[in-house]
């Protein structure tokens, strides 16, 4: 028998983030958390230069670029994106925000969770950094400089994204202390 969905209510909505937009983020939170998935089994088989899944198949080999300190961090991008998109849906109820300011933290992050989780795995299959437009002192090339210019929308979501976690984190334990 199909229900109707929950809302929240006029009040709860208008200061915090909807349960529509929390389950997104909960759904964006756990496609980054599969994408370090997939990214670890890479970084596995880079590890042992072969795919090792004993008994089903044994030693068939497998040349995976980049390096070990690239994979790792590939690896730990979705993980650690992932459960910070998980933990802002969970505490957004204890945000005060207006409608205005919670749509704008909603879409920065995702912005932020997929624009730097991807950018690692691209950095660690082609070898680069992208970390300064040209290289740097690891040299450049144009998958580096393509991912470098990809890191800005990412690095502007996250720094907008934790203003307004603070300022909503501060105007929720006001009207929590002001209730008391």
């Amino acid at each position: 028998m199909p229900t109707t969905p929950q809302r929240d209510s006029p009040a709860q909505s208008r200061h915090s983030l909807d349960r529509r937009q929390r389950a997104l983020l909960v759904l964006h939170g756990v496609g980054l958390v599969i994408s370090a998935a997939l990214s670890g089994w890479l970084y596995f088989f880079h590890l042992l230069g072969s795919v090792e899944l004993w008994p089903l198949f044994n030693e068939i080999p497998a040349d995976i670029p980049g390096d070990r300190r690239a994979w790792n961090m590939a690896h730990l991008e979705g993980i650690t994106n992932g459960v910070l998109l998980m933990a802002v849906a969970a505490c957004a109820p204890f945000l005060r925000l207006s409608t205005r300011t919670a749509k704008v933290l909603f879409w920065s992050c995702p912005i932020f969770g997929w624009g730097f989780t991807l950018p690692a795995i691209a950095n660690a299959w082609f070898g680069t950094r992208g970390l300064a437009m040209g290289g740097g002192p690891f040299g450049g090339s144009l998958a580096n400089d393509l991912i470098f210019l990809s890191g800005w929308p990412p690095m502007i979501a996250a720094h907008v994204a934790f203003v307004l976690l603070a300022m909503g984190a501060w105007r929720g334990y006001r009207s929590v202390a002001a209730a008391a």
